[in-house]
């Protein structure tokens, strides 16, 4: 079957997971295992720790009753004790609990430190996400829609986000990455697509309410697929005995790329400061833009002429001196000593536009990565010598 599998949906999808209680729902299960999903599992522990019992039986017989008793216990305590969330969950993913808050102090340092030339989406993104954490009765998902020239942050800032709701980020059971091209490749598969993706969010919602779900390539979509969602971002208590409040829902586009950039040089032109900028300059532009580009992913879409997506969050055009930030970053991360004379290599080799001024970074940080590992054998010497 083509689409994302070949098997009967919904099918797993590389890069995401499978939660057990997706596969019902097509069968009219609906709603079920979201008040079962993360207690099942701990009910398979504590299924598991009922042995510990019959272990102890063949000795129970030459025991007195106070004895038999007392071990009874021992062994029921102990069960209990295994099958506890805490104990559980400090071994095995487990979905965060009800009214469990994001840490504002950790989200704050981890945007401060790994994204660079973003104010507009650092705020907006910081204050839309500790808003919807700390509301402990959301009317709707919170649904993000990021744009921007490739390489300005915006997979990086899905992935810090997606870590600081679940430890584990990408490589979480909760966390599901689409791939336009990869996982809706064919459009006469359309249809296929919107009922598989139905049956996936369904059922891993109902384990994880939770759950984040990022859609990348969004500039690669098809027309129509992700309306097929578009009942579960509304602002419905339940959806089939599934509420989807919890949820977060994060696009990822080119589009409108185009637009931020010329809004940015405008600024620079006027001999306005680039944090100058604020989101009224470039929200409105946005939505509008991407609403009627036929290549957006949301052309036309009912989710925003229903105005569901709650943020159109702009990424501006990355400059040389974010570049150097990105550079210094890299190295940093790989263990080595930070030689600014190597940065400064690789910022260089790195195109920027306009032609005659020389901006802003085409790519943005996309291939400082590629671009430092020609400089390897400078960056270990001098690691080394420094060592």
């Amino acid at each position: 079957m083509p689409g994302f599998g070949i098997s009967a949906l919904p099918v797993p999808l590389p890069g995401t997971k499978m939660a057990a209680a997706a596969a019902p729902h097509g069968a009219g299960s609906r709603g079920r295992a979201g008040a079962v999903g993360a207690g099942r599992e701990r009910g398979a522990a504590m299924a598991r720790s009922v042995p510990l019992l019959w272990v102890l039986l063949p000795g129970l017989a030459a025991l007195e009753p106070l004895s038999v008793g007392l071990a009874i216990g021992v062994a029921s305590a102990l069960t209990g004790y295994l099958s506890h969330p805490r104990f559980y969950c400090s071994y095995v993913e487990c979905c965060p609990r009800a009214g469990q808050r994001l840490n504002a102090t950790a989200l704050k340092a981890q945007l401060d430190n790994r994204l660079f030339g973003q104010h507009l989406a650092k705020d907006v993104v910081l204050k839309a996400v500790l808003g919807f954490s700390n509301n402990p009765s959301p009317k709707k998902p919170l649904i993000l829609s990021l744009h921007g020239w490739s390489g300005t942050g915006k997979n990086f800032l899905s992935q810090i986000l997606a870590e600081q709701v679940h430890p584990a980020g990408l490589r979480s059971k909760f966390v599901h990455l689409f791939l336009a091209t990869l996982h809706f490749p064919h459009q006469d598969q359309v249809k296929l697509y919107k009922e598989q993706l139905q049956n996936w969010i369904r059922g891993n919602v109902s384990a994880c309410p939770s759950s984040v779900f990022i859609f990348d390539e969004m500039d690669k979509m098809h027309p129509g697929i992700i309306d097929a969602i578009k009942p579960f971002l509304d602002y419905y208590e339940e959806v089939d005995g599934v509420s989807y409040r919890k949820a977060i829902f994060i696009f990822l586009s080119n589009a409108g790329g185009d637009l931020i950039n010329k809004a940015a040089l405008d600024f620079w032109t006027s001999g306005k400061r680039r944090e100058d900028i604020q989101l009224k300059d470039l929200e409105h532009l946005l939505s509008v833009g991407v609403f009627n580009n036929k290549n957006s992913g949301l052309w036309h879409s009912s989710m925003i002429d229903k105005y569901l997506i709650d943020y159109f969050v702009p990424f501006l055009p990355l400059e040389q001196k974010h570049v150097k930030m990105c550079v210094r970053a890299e190295m940093t991360a790989r263990g080595y000593v930070v030689d600014e004379n190597i940065v400064q290599a690789v910022a260089e080799e790195m195109t920027y536009f306009p032609k005659e001024q020389k901006i802003y970074s085409d790519k943005g940080c996309k291939t400082v990565q590629a671009k430092l590992d020609i400089h390897e054998d400078l960056v270990m010497g001098d690691t080394k010598a420094s060592g």
